[in-house]
């Protein structure tokens, strides 16, 4: 029986489902429930972990996510959370400046959670949730210094993820009926708390 991780790198997921708004339905995903899927029926899942960052700037955006997060780790998931910085960018177009946020630490927390793992000896193979090519040298270096250990990738739903998938040992292509199975009632009941399918995830 083999220990499977699974990595799931928030945003890129996130993103994948609220670029095509026939998926936004499927926001309301139990990803616990989605890794256990995923595995082969005779291996272990052993460990969950969701990467995000809070938009703090919008405070009902932030609150739909912070009740995510909450249903989560009443799942069983464990939650790491990055930043958003503040940047200077400029229109390609019009050549004006304006302030945007970028997301940070996501991919360097992933990295570091997969190595610190991995040098724990949690797990035999590590599943990464992302098509994100900036997690490359992770993966080689977890490959390179822990050979007997292998590394999945799942493919987000509506990306391709070619490089990633040069590196890694199997990928997996996330299809609509993975998503479909595996979503959280539209009610979940937590001690003395309901926490309610957002109407814009329905």
């Amino acid at each position: 029986m083999g220990r499977l991780a699974f990595f799931v790198d928030g945003f890129n997921l996130y993103h994948s489902l609220n670029d095509e708004p026939r998926y936004h339905k499927y926001k309301w995903l139990n990803l616990k429930r989605l890794a256990e899927l995923l595995i082969p029926p005779n291996d272990k899942l052993v460990k969950t972990t969701y990467f995000t960052t809070y938009a703090t700037w919008d405070a009902a955006k932030m609150e739909r996510h912070r009740e995510y997060v909450r249903i989560l780790e009443s799942a069983g998931v464990d939650v790491v959370l990055g930043a958003f910085r503040r940047v200077d960018k400029t229109c390609r177009n019009c050549r004006k400046k304006y302030q945007t946020f970028e997301e940070k630490q996501t991919d360097v927390n992933i990295a570091i959670s997969l190595f610190k793992t991995a040098v724990m000896d949690i797990w035999d193979t590590a599943v990464i949730i992302s098509g994100d090519s900036d997690l490359i040298p992770a993966i080689k270096a977890v490959r390179e210094t822990f050979p007997a250990k292998k590394t999945g990738i799942v493919i987000p739903i509506g990306r391709r993820a070619e490089e990633l998938k040069q590196v890694a040992d199997f990928h997996i292509k996330l299809k609509e009926k993975h998503l479909a199975s595996c979503q959280f009632p539209d009610v979940v009941k937590i001690d003395n708390q309901q926490f309610v399918r957002p109407e814009r995830w329905r």
